[in-house]
């Protein structure tokens, strides 16, 4: 049993909505994405690869899947769909030109969670008042950090922290990252998009979902947050509660 909340704003200073998320509960599917590009190109984006993805989980039920190599490239085959999609669409109409999107996707079955991430939209596990980022980010600062250049704080005052180096769309080929988590009672995974958590602290996170009544309410609570920080980018935020 998965309590879900899931909520989509454009934000204060944006005046189009590039983000993207789905729910496909039958199947403990749950998407969100962040679309990048001129124009109206990330709204393209980011729609077409969560459509796609629902779209393949009802053609492919992912139930029949029975072990996790299986899954492994059941989510790859999904992914790389949507990535030609994307890819052909960029390349098509010269107004798409560049454009590309974030992706995270949990699949939940049985004690255990499934994540597939491309680009800078995160999953996090809440445990015990504790917040854990599960996803690595795909990110010109965090390769960065990762060969020691510079600190994960000088990192989060970096100019370029928004350069993305992995997204649906951006290449021929795609290189999502797979991640298996354990679940239990009373956890907590937030699937979401970078308007929440560079606007909102970790603390703050979970302290708005521990205290919320409901993962709607969190959802909602989370957003206003958000805004009240800033609202600098769009917003998207799904929060599912074991």
């Amino acid at each position: 049993m998965v309590q879900i909340g899931f909520k989509n704003d454009k934000g204060i200073r944006r005046t189009n909505n590039e983000d993207a998320c789905f729910i496909v509960p039958s199947d403990d599917v749950y998407i969100v994405a962040d679309g990048v590009g001129g124009n109206n190109a990330g709204e393209i984006a980011s729609r077409t690869a969560v459509s796609i993805i629902a779209e393949y989980v009802k053609e492919h039920p992912i139930s029949e899947v029975k072990d996790e190599n299986e899954l492994s490239s059941y989510f790859m085959k999904c992914l790389e769909k949507a990535n030609t999609e994307i890819y052909a669409l960029a390349r098509k109409f010269d107004s798409n030109k560049g454009m590309a999107t974030t992706i995270v996707v949990a699949y939940l079955k049985d004690d255990r969670a499934y994540i597939v991430n491309v680009g800078d939209s995160r999953a996090y596990l809440i445990r015990d008042d504790k917040m854990n980022q599960v996803t690595e980010d795909h990110t010109y600062v965090n390769e960065l950090v990762k060969n020691g250049i510079i600190t994960e704080e000088e990192g989060e005052r970096h100019p370029k922290r928004n350069i993305i180096t992995r997204a649906l769309g951006g290449d021929a080929l795609v290189e999502p990252d797979i991640f298996r988590i354990g679940i239990k009672k009373d956890d907590v995974l937030l699937l979401c998009t970078d308007g929440l958590y560079n606007e909102v602290s970790e603390d703050k996170i979970v302290s708005i979902i521990s205290e919320a009544d409901s993962m709607t309410d969190a959802c909602r609570l989370l957003v206003n947050a958000a805004n009240r920080s800033g609202g600098r980018d769009n917003i998207t935020v799904i929060c599912l509660k074991i």
